[in-house]
């Protein structure tokens, strides 16, 4: 069979087993690999299940704990009532669960941040350590190991490859006619890794299905559930304007010429902001259809493809709400020509990013005068989600984009601050910070032109005088900065809950 003529597998015979069932298979000890990327593909009962076994296990004094990997975020019956059992003992690339998040901030479970594009190459070089199990949601499998994924495909193929034992949720809620929507391609590993053979974004590299060892399915559990994804909220005064900022800064940019008559593909990070940035594309006049290569594809994806603006979406997730992805369902045969999920190594991956000549456009937590972004800790101390692929895509692009408020807790907190409290993105990787107040474009700029134009276009106005002031009091070197004072809003937040009245001089 080759990638380009596929054909449907014939449906699967393996043992149907109980949730409990497939629960009561998993050690204390063990690392999981879990399908999802969001809450688009994640499984639900068998975690689930998984935490029943947990409090079971606890109550009997006994421990009971396991290593959770995943694409990255997933849905509340897995990342939520794991970290609600307490039965994950580490966990990584990426997670925005509110309980799991609390544990990790507490330092009860442990958690390192990866660039998402890295985790598959590290789990097969063995950097995480023995996998025991490959636990997936599927939409579809054969006889002979042959599985289509659901909503998103992640880290699912290599968790496949290197796990002892698989078990799969079929989850009859996705159709099986989603065969054909999935590219799944994993790369060589050195010394033998070729170029990704991928040179626009509706190519495909691989195949329309993930093909495992048969024997190492363990057993399948039956499931009709939605994706546990949640709805984003409309545009405000903010958001708007921040997106409005943007389609004038890429709007500008065609009119310049220099990305040629037609937008560059674009990746867009998930969230309020990045909805509202792509709503404000599709309604700019001076931007024409274009392409995506991103991780994430949402709503306002969807009703741009709908809409004739974007004319084909690549990426790892569906990440959509139960309408929408209602209506993607139903018009498979249109969709199946205007979207393609991949291994988040592959949508993610920094080669065909460079190549492809991305506009990123990601969200920051806050930036400094000088253009460093922290997109992962607040106060430089608790981490929110983790960078995702943020970094991915923001160290290869064409023109790297990061968008803000200026402003955060009704105005009590500058999201411009002297010197970050976390770096994620360095000054050498970021390109152009966009709040709603307007646009900084640092290129070509040395660190005291950056400052300037930070304070200027993008810092709000109640406090561009208190930045200033730091600025002008920074004076000396190549990069002004003070290191005595250069945390002096944190750490009055921290003390009063407000970063107003900096007293630069005390």
């Amino acid at each position: 069979m080759t990638a380009s003529t596929p054909t449907k597998p014939p449906r699967s015979r393996f043992p149907v087993l109980t949730a409990d069932e497939a629960a009561a298979l998993i050690q204390h000890g063990q690392t999981v690999g879990f399908s999802g990327f969001t809450a688009a593909g994640a499984t639900k009962v068998i975690p689930t299940a998984i935490a029943r076994r947990a409090r079971a296990e606890h109550t009997a004094g006994r421990p009971f704990q396991i290593g959770v990997v995943t694409g990255a975020s997933t849905g509340p019956s897995l990342d939520g009532e794991l970290a609600r059992a307490n039965a994950i003992s580490w966990r990584t690339p990426y997670q925005s669960d509110p309980d799991l998040r609390k544990r990790i901030n507490a330092g009860e479970t442990r958690f390192f941040d990866m660039h998402l594009s890295m985790l598959p190459q590290n789990v097969r070089y063995g950097f995480l350590g023995k996998f025991s199990w490959a636990i997936l949601e599927a939409a579809d499998v054969n006889s002979d190991g042959a599985i289509v994924p659901t909503s998103s495909v992640g880290a699912t193929p290599t968790f496949c490859r290197v796990a002892d034992k698989i078990l799969i949720e079929l989850n009859r809620h996705h159709p099986t006619a989603l065969f054909g929507m999935h590219d799944i391609y994993e790369p060589d590993d050195p010394p033998y890794r070729r170029e990704v053979p991928i040179y626009k974004p509706s190519d495909r590299a691989g195949f329309p299905f993930i093909k495992v060892d048969p024997s190492k399915i363990a057993g399948i559990v039956e499931t009709n559930l939605p994706d546990e994804t949640g709805k984003f909220d409309l545009p405000n005064d903010v958001t708007r304007r921040i997106g409005q900022n943007v389609a004038g800064f890429l709007a500008a940019e065609l009119k310049r010429g220099t990305m040629g008559k037609d937008l560059l593909p674009l990746q867009s990070g998930v969230g309020d902001i990045a909805n509202a940035v792509l709503g404000a594309l599709g309604e700019h006049d001076d931007i024409p259809p274009f392409e995506m290569y991103t991780e994430v594809i949402q709503d306002s994806v969807i009703n741009l493809i709908n809409r004739g603006k974007v004319r084909f979406a690549s990426g790892t997730a569906l990440t959509v709400s139960q309408s929408v992805l209602a209506s993607i369902y139903a018009n498979l045969t249109d969709y199946r020509h205007r979207l393609l999920l991949r291994p988040q190594e592959i949508s993610n991956q920094p080669e065909i990013v460079r190549r492809l000549g991305i506009i990123s456009i990601n969200t920051a937590i806050e930036a400094d005068l000088f253009g460093n972004v922290n997109s992962t800790h607040i106060m430089g101390r608790n981490i929110m989600n983790g960078i995702g692929g943020s970094g991915d895509f923001t160290r290869n692009a064409f023109i790297s984009i990061f968008t803000c408020p200026s402003t955060q807790k009704d105005g009590k907190i500058s999201t411009i601050v002297p010197l970050v409290s976390h770096a994620d993105h360095s000054e050498h990787s970021v390109q152009v910070i966009i709040t709603e107040n307007g646009v900084a474009d640092l290129r070509g700029k040395d660190p005291s032109e950056r400052a300037r134009l930070i304070l200027d276009r993008c810092a709000h106005p109640d406090y561009r005088d208190t930045l200033r002031r730091y600025f002008d009091m920074a004076k000396g070197g190549h990069t002004p900065q003070t290191l005595s004072t250069a945390f002096r809003m944190h750490e009055q937040f921290l003390q009063k809950g407000d970063m107003h009245g900096i007293d630069w001089a005390s």
